[in-house]
């Protein structure tokens, strides 16, 4: 095995770890938050402006980004001459990037917003949330189309939850704004996070097989 090869490998690994080590924060980060209510709160309330996990929280998301940019570099060196897998891998590398942005866009606590306290933190950290829900949903679309029919149809299935869980995420989130209840807000957006999380793992695998890495489309 070459040692590119060796790299694209370990890069692909890299993904997978990448989902596991989000996975554990949103289960050990909330426990520092006695009044944290993972069912009714969302996962960017940890890292919001004053909130007590704030900084262990941005601390421990950098091997995330860090993973998440590696991770997209393998699949775009899996791609050799598939050109909707590089798109794929491309795309995957802004989202990994967008994660440096994040720490400089934090939402506000309820309290605060509901008080009036809104400023354009709260509008970038909408913004980028916009934003890198359409880049992995178009990177799902071209790995989907890359790759063979089992993995097709894994990426349209993945696909329905992100959009279920997306829209019952959305329509709980405008009462954030006013600290009304969002009494299962929480719930529907880490299943919609574990989903794609999830999906990374599996295209992760999907690509450490010999005749991924080397199909052509």
């Amino acid at each position: 095995m070459t040692a590119s090869e060796t790299l694209r490998r370990a890069s692909l690994i890299g993904g997978i770890f990448s989902s596991v080590w989000y996975t554990m924060l949103n289960i050990f980060v909330p426990l520092l938050w006695p009044a944290y209510h993972t069912a009714s709160q969302t996962v960017s309330e940890l890292s919001a402006v004053n909130a007590p996990t704030r900084e262990v929280w941005l601390w421990l998301c950098i091997p995330y980004t860090l993973l998440a940019i590696i991770f997209a570099w393998g699949v775009w060196k899996s791609a050799k001459g598939n050109r909707r897998l590089r798109i794929a891998g491309g795309l995957l590398i802004a989202y990994g990037m967008l994660g440096i942005l994040w720490p400089f866009a934090p939402m506000h606590l309820r309290e605060t917003l509901a008080a009036g306290g809104a400023t354009f933190s709260d509008t970038m950290h909408i913004t980028l949330g916009a934003v890198t829900e359409v880049i992995y949903l178009l990177a799902l679309g071209f790995a989907a189309a890359a790759l063979g029919k089992s993995f097709h149809i894994y990426s349209v299935i993945t696909f329905i939850f992100l959009l279920i869980f997306g829209v019952l995420t959305f329509l709980e989130a405008p009462a954030i704004a006013k600290n009304g209840a969002t009494p299962l807000i929480g719930v529907w957006e880490r299943i919609n996070i574990g989903v794609f999380l999830l999906w990374v793992i599996v295209l992760a695998i999907a690509l450490l097989q010999p005749k991924r890495a080397s199909s052509h489309r």
